[in-house]
């Protein structure tokens, strides 16, 4: 790195067994990773002498990984990925930001959260900033808390720009790993009729619910649900199904996510690294689902799926 002043560490601490789960999640923000586990080093075959006391004391039980993102791009989108991607995966992990003051960690990434145009017609504005509408602009005020969605991130504009061909009037729409809550809003704000939001995070629902509040679309709500267990299917099955989550979790939904879904649905899968991409196909279409569009924007992947009839 050519000055440690211009970076920031974003290093996150889990259990061994967990290392390389969160290698795979590390890796969506930058392959450049800094791998730290003790848990194979042979003191039979190594001179201690040689070898730092702390890494002899270390404990290996754990692990930890390191990414290094530029100090000028808002870290805490990045946090609360990694967070949402353990969360969906099972686990938790300790997460540390080394090279910002901690007392400038609430506030600090409101500098660089700033009004976002997607496609055609969505702007995401945050909540903080004044934003004079133009004609045929739809509004989606955010305040994504520690909740991973603001729509700075690529899974999230690619899926944004889908849901402006996709999002049909009148039709139901099912978020499933919904973080921040703004897909389910933009669908909404698109037409749908119907929005169900779900994540398996209790604070990324409070933080969606306090969006949908201030977004004063009454038609969309959110819940807890580990993945589809708890989908409310009620109502019927759902026109348009979103999965912005990360491959492992979407090859996990593919045997299940065809219940959820009407013959004529569409499924709008993200958060996919190019070099998954053709695993994740695979096995949609081992379960009679079929991959209609992939859209690609630097090194991530979004699928526009349908059944295969």
């Amino acid at each position: 790195m050519e000055n440690c002043k211009d970076w920031t560490q974003l290093k996150v601490t889990v259990p061994l067994e967990r290392l390389d789960t969160l290698v795979a999640i590390m890796s969506m923000l930058n392959n450049n990773l800094m791998i730290e586990d003790f848990s194979d080093i042979d003191l039979k075959t190594c001179y201690g002498d040689l070898i730092d006391e702390s890494i002899l004391n270390a404990d290996k039980t754990i692990a930890a990984v390191s990414v290094f993102l530029p100090a000028d791009r808002p870290f805490t989108d990045a946090v609360a990925f990694v967070r949402d991607r353990m969360s969906e995966s099972g686990f938790e992990g300790k997460v540390e930001i080394i090279g910002v003051n901690e007392e400038d960690w609430a506030n600090s990434w409101k500098a660089y959260y700033k009004t976002l145009h997607i496609g055609k017609r969505m702007v995401i504005v945050p909540m903080w900033e004044d934003y004079a509408a133009k004609e045929g602009e739809l509004i989606v005020r955010m305040d994504p808390g520690m909740a991973f969605g603001t729509g700075t991130h690529e899974t999230t504009r690619l899926v944004i720009e889908l849901l402006e061909e996709y999002t049909k009037e009148g039709c139901r729409m099912l978020d499933v790993g919904c973080g921040s809550g703004i897909l389910a809003i933009c669908a909404s704000k698109l037409g749908a009729a119907e929005c169900r939001a779900y994540d398996i995070d209790p604070v990324a629902v409070r933080v969606a619910n306090e969006n949908i509040a201030e977004s004063g679309e009454k038609n969309v709500t959110c819940e807890v649900s580990d993945l589809l267990k708890q989908v409310d299917l009620t109502g019927g099955k759902y026109d348009l199904v979103c999965a912005n989550i990360v491959a492992d979790i979407i090859i996990r939904m593919a045997p299940d996510v065809g219940r959820y879904m009407k013959d004529d649905a569409v499924l709008l899968a993200s958060g996919i690294i190019t070099e998954r991409a053709d695993e994740v196909c695979e096995a949609l279409e081992k379960h009679a689902l079929r991959v209609a569009r992939r859209l690609e924007d630097n090194g991530w992947c979004a699928l526009v799926v349908k059944k295969a009839l």
